[in-house]
């Protein structure tokens, strides 16, 4: 059986004038012609056009490759193995790229664009990025959280760390606070929960009251929100979920 340049050039994707070129220079040269004088290829040749694109993705110039195709004394199994080999390490490279590709592309998502060094500089030992999956799986379907990723995308070292000075005055401030007994319900823990509030707006994303009550829940429910804000002080996750609930109330009657 043999075939025409236009349906090898389909089985190969590879234009007509690309074989044209191959029986040119010699390196694939149509083992038949029928009698009006068109190329004709047989499987033979077929097998010769996949060696020569095997070689040509791989990198070889044309001729080069003819060199290899038309050594008297290669096996056509050691084609492939060469081909296997050389394919194998380029699929690793390619992997180990993908995989940097990937890791740059999390970063981006996760709008937090520091190097290591400034991450530690501004973050410490507590890694911004640690329940990043963990917030995706919560609220990645939302408004909120699509704009504070968009938000956090643009902050700057100078930034971030402007950020950090403002929760480390306000923790210190609400700390004061419950060292000193104030009730949750008081005028200054209410003030202290709307500043927290007005932080998240500022910084991240539209917080209404409902969501800020939420988050309130949040800080008590969940363990390691709880171990955090206790960390400030004895009690304070709940003393602060508290102070959300009652500022809330004060705001939306």
């Amino acid at each position: 059986m043999s075939y025409s340049v236009g349906q090898v050039a389909g089985f190969a994707g590879v234009t007509v004038r690309t074989l044209h070129h191959y029986d040119d220079i010699g390196l694939l040269v149509p083992g038949e012609r029928s009698r009006a004088g068109h190329r004709r290829y047989s499987d033979a040749d077929l097998d010769r056009l996949q060696q020569i694109l095997f070689y040509r993705e791989l990198g070889f110039p044309l001729d080069e490759v003819a060199v290899l195709l038309d050594d008297p004394d290669a096996d056509p199994r050691a084609h492939l193995r060469r081909q296997h080999q050389l394919l194998t390490a380029r699929i690793e490279r390619l992997q180990k790229m993908a995989a940097a590709v990937e890791h740059a592309m999390e970063a981006r998502r996760m709008g937090i664009n520091l190097t290591p060094e400034e991450r530690f500089e501004v973050f410490g030992d507590k890694d911004p990025e640690q329940y990043a999956e963990e917030a995706e799986a919560r609220w990645g379907g939302t408004e909120e959280y699509a704009e504070s990723q968009r938000r956090a995308a643009q902050y700057t070292k100078e930034d971030w760390t402007r950020m950090q000075a403002e929760v480390a005055d306000w923790s210190e401030r609400y700390a004061a606070l419950t060292a000193a007994g104030e009730p949750p319900s008081g005028e200054a823990a209410m003030d202290l929960a709307e500043e927290h509030r007005q932080h998240i707006c500022r910084w991240f994303y539209e917080c209404s009251y409902e969501l800020h009550r939420g988050l309130g829940d949040m800080y008590v429910s969940d363990e390691r929100f709880k171990a955090f804000y206790d960390s400030m002080g004895p009690g304070l996750a709940g003393h602060l979920r508290d102070a959300i609930t009652a500022n809330a109330a004060r705001h939306t009657g």
